[in-house]
């Protein structure tokens, strides 16, 4: 009896991590007057990359969060975690400039911004970083890959690139 269940095990451990989709990207900490540093960021998907854990590591500080993708499916009540501690929407976020975004919640802006990847990350000390990254592969999610940039509460800024898995 006990082979069987190990034999169960070894069977469905492969299904059950096939579930999970995980992914790296690099980064540089973009400081005024001061060199490049570099950034490592890894995340975590049980949805295919569609949403999930993302962590970034900075020299000074690691950051842990929750990014989504923007979908025509997205509810705007699924993003609200990202604006905590933030003004609501991002509105205040320079990176957000060119054409200006539909304010927000709206389903106007939602389908604007389908197919981007946003994060709010932070650190133990309660530091805060948020993200936001074009998809290059949008129906795979952070799976195909993707560029952006974060900035961090203090101002400074984080440009990042993942590579398609």
């Amino acid at each position: 009896m006990r082979g069987i269940r190990w034999l169960a095990v070894i069977l469905i451990l492969p299904v059950l991590q096939g579930c999970t989709s995980v992914g790296s990207g690099l980064g540089q900490l973009l400081e005024t007057g001061a060199n490049e540093q570099p950034v490592a960021f890894s995340w975590t998907s049980q949805d295919g990359g569609m949403s999930g854990t993302m962590t970034a590591a900075l020299p000074d500080a690691m950051f842990q969060g929750r990014f989504f993708q923007i979908t025509q499916q997205t509810r705007h009540e699924s993003l609200s975690p990202l604006w905590s501690h933030w003004d609501h929407g991002w509105n205040d976020w320079p990176y957000w400039s060119g054409p200006l975004p539909p304010p927000y919640p709206t389903p106007q802006f939602i389908t604007f911004y389908s197919g981007k990847v946003v994060a709010t990350l932070t650190t133990s000390a309660n530091q805060r970083m948020r993200c936001r990254f074009h998809l290059v592969q949008p129906s795979r999610g952070m799976s195909g890959g993707g560029e952006g940039q974060c900035q961090l509460s203090g101002g400074r800024v984080v440009r990042a690139v993942f590579q398609g898995n």
